[in-house]
């Protein structure tokens, strides 16, 4: 089979289409991978560490009552444009499955009233802190979330990178066998 990459333009239900496609096509292959399975672990385990410490600060509370209370929130409508197919392969990867549907018009595809749904998230979606937040919690509470987030981001850009890097490949070989 052949999967060609979906386009950062392409509208999220297309990049959805293609993370799905690619993760029923090739899941047992990524997984039969120590690098990725390692990859993968070592995000989740990054991930509950930075989102905990997100809760202990207070900041998630202080999003749902924007979210809630105030009707707005940094999680608005085209945000999800921002992902490509390959994060959001690596959310099914993680075991996240994704709504057909958009909850609210005015916020992200990917935000629920729980919150956001996916584990694996783009840099903007883990890093951004509004002046509400930056003004009300701790610098140095902060401080301790951003070296979490940091871990986060930095396992997700090099599995990001390898899962890319054994996709590729393995359509590389299948091309030079179809010769």
């Amino acid at each position: 089979m052949s999967i060609k990459e979906v386009s950062l333009s392409s509208t999220i239900e297309v990049k959805i289409a293609w993370a799905e496609t690619s993760y029923q096509e090739f899941k047992e292959h990524f997984l039969r991978n120590k690098v990725i399975r390692d990859g993968l672990k070592g995000l989740k385990d990054a991930i509950l560490l930075s989102r905990r410490e997100m809760g202990e600060t207070g900041i998630a509370r202080i999003c749902t009552e924007c979210e809630g209370r105030e009707g707005g929130s940094c999680c608005g409508a085209g945000l999800e444009n921002r992902y490509d197919g390959w994060l959001l392969l690596i959310n099914l990867l993680l075991g996240q499955e994704f709504p057909d549907t958009r909850h609210d018009e005015k916020s992200c595809f990917f935000l629920r009233e729980t919150g956001c749904l996916l584990y694996a998230r783009h840099v903007i979606c883990v890093n951004y802190l509004c002046k509400k937040i930056t003004t009300r919690i701790d610098p140095q509470k902060i401080s301790r979330l951003r070296e979490k987030e940091g871990r986060e981001l930095e396992r997700l850009f090099f599995l990001h990178e390898e899962v890319k890097r054994v996709l590729r490949a393995r359509f590389a070989l299948e091309g030079e066998l179809d010769r």
